[in-house]
């Protein structure tokens, strides 16, 4: 059954109703490390008037229709950023300025590229809404040059259009949050797999505008390698790709749209590969000495050809504070490093690479600790960022960034990350770190930070996350493996790419944006 679509809180991750005190056990770690300095609630501050003009606003009416172009405050609030913890900061001390002017729901790919004609005569900025789960800045739109910014609400469109069960292939809309996609595929016994940490309130047309690496990753893959096929909707027409799984017809131009964040079209309907639903579910835990002794163990997996659907490592300080299981923050007490290994799909091929998986481990040292932690981690999966929230009600800042590299780099990126984080946070401060994204080349290293709030925690927040970013590009790291460019990541990104690699996406942009409205001010250097 479809249910009513819950909209996130202005100031909060996920659903309200979820929002609650950090357990006692949590709360007394953090009196201890931190102590406790409980914020109050900021009043509900009025918005800015909305400052498109009347012919723009009946334009919009004309594409769309005059019940799906909103300009209500409640509405607009909810469309304002994303949930990066500088997001929330600001809406938490009444600093809702990014809101967009209107709202504006499109049906189907004709009236998104309606909408696009009317931002193009208007000179309105358009921001492709999925589901705002953008820790990046990807849904702020500069205002500069523009007559006002319009956040295209793709929440009508969340239709499953069609289901190849011969090549295992389903076309969705790109408005579909996760948990809805999986309910329309469930029903023709599939499942598409992808489970990252925003998967509650992310969208399809999200995941494959920001290159999503979902928590099965390792089993399913990530979100690009699983899209065969795109519609978009572009200010100067309409573009169909993916004619067949793989071909030799010049540059792959699916790879120009994965990834680019509203800023070159709006992807209208999106082809992904699909699995058949697994009959059975296994998670488990092991245990080992090092970090680096796990990560060696996770590459030897990989390199054979053998990783299960979900393996995770947490570093020391990650173990030690139980953050595989947040609802326990605080409780482990094991020394060493937590794996959690996962296995998915037919009870005899579960049992198989389950078998081999664990000789592998045995073998190098690891130590199996049953499946208590594998499934606390499997129930808690999802809840991280409710966390998150109840330590920012305490005072304490948390946040999390990540990069990826390639498996020779990985303790030096690592090292010099940790460093520049932990010298600009000062003490006390807590770096965790853990990898959870793995290829026969390389891996994911995803940090999550927590110190004590101080009298301007978001400048405080930017100066580390600068040296965390420094550091990783002089690494010779890429400064997102999963979590995309938006805004904040700019100028470590033009970095990245280099010069030719910045002309090149500005002279792509020229081309199928002339007027600039798409995103502007995001992911182009």
């Amino acid at each position: 059954m479809r249910h009513e679509q819950i909209e996130m809180h202005p100031t909060r991750w996920g659903d309200p109703a979820r929002a609650q005190a950090l357990p006692a056990e949590a709360r007394g770690l953090v009196e201890m490390v931190f102590g406790v300095d409980d914020r109050p609630a900021v009043a509900e501050q009025p918005l800015t008037p909305p400052v498109i003009e009347a012919a723009a606003l009946a334009a919009l009416e004309g594409a769309v229709g005059a019940g799906h172009v909103l300009t209500d405050d409640a509405t607009r609030r909810l469309r304002t950023r994303g949930k990066s913890t500088p997001d929330l900061l600001r809406a938490r001390a009444g600093d809702l300025t990014d809101a967009p002017d209107a709202v504006v729901r499109p049906a189907t790919h004709e009236e998104v590229a309606a909408v696009l004609a009317v931002a193009v005569e208007h000179r309105l900025a358009v921001v492709p809404f999925g589901g705002g789960t953008a820790v990046t800045g990807g849904l702020v739109a500069q205002r500069e040059g523009f007559a006002g910014v319009v956040s295209l609400d793709l929440v009508r469109m969340k239709r499953l259009l069609a289901v190849d069960h011969v090549s295992m292939t389903a076309t969705l809309e790109p408005g579909l949050r996760g948990p809805e996609a999986e309910e329309l595929l469930a029903a023709e016994g599939l499942t598409i797999g992808h489970f990252p940490q925003s998967w509650e309130y992310a969208s399809i047309g999200g995941f494959a505008a920001t290159r999503s690496s979902g928590q099965s990753s390792a089993g399913y893959g990530r979100f690009d390698a699983l899209v065969v096929g795109l519609t978009v909707a572009t200010p100067i027409g309409r573009i169909d790709l993916g004619t067949a799984p793989a071909n030799a017809a010049g540059p792959d131009l699916r790879q120009l749209f994965l990834g680019s964040e509203g800023t070159l079209g709006v992807l209208t309907a999106v082809t992904v590969r699909v699995r058949r639903l697994p009959e059975v579910k296994v998670y488990e835990g092991w245990r080992w000495p090092s970090f680096a002794a796990g990560a060696s163990a996770i590459r030897t997996l990989a390199q054979a050809g053998l990783l299960p659907t979900v393996v995770r490592l947490s570093d020391e300080a990650e173990t030690a504070i139980n953050l595989a299981d947040p609802g326990a923050i605080g409780g482990a007490a094991d020394a060493g490093c937590l794996m959690i290994a996962g296995y998915e799909g037919e009870p005899a091929a579960v049992a198989a690479k389950q078998a081999a998986v664990t000789a592998v481990l045995t073998g190098l040292g690891g130590t199996p600790a049953g499946t208590a932690p594998g499934e606390k981690w499997s129930a808690g999966r999802f809840d991280a960022p409710y966390l998150r929230d109840s330590l920012l009600d305490a005072g304490i800042l948390v946040e999390t960034l990540e990069t990826a590299t390639f498996w020779s780099n990985v303790d030096r990126l690592y090292t010099d990350v940790k460093a520049a984080l932990t010298a600009h946070l000062g003490e006390p401060a807590l770096v965790l770190c853990h990898i959870s994204h793995v290829y026969e080349t390389g891996c994911s290293l995803y940090f999550t930070v927590a110190a004590k709030e101080g009298a301007d925690p978001l400048a405080e927040w930017q100066a580390a996350k600068a040296a965390a970013c420094d550091a990783m590009i002089h690494a010779g790291a890429t400064i997102t493996h999963h979590h995309a460019v938006g805004r904040d990541h700019k100028p470590w990104f033009a970095e990245e790419i280099g010069p030719v690699g910045v002309f090149l996406l500005r002279a792509v942009k020229a081309d199928l944006d002339p007027s600039g409205v798409l995103n502007p001010g995001v992911l182009i250097p």
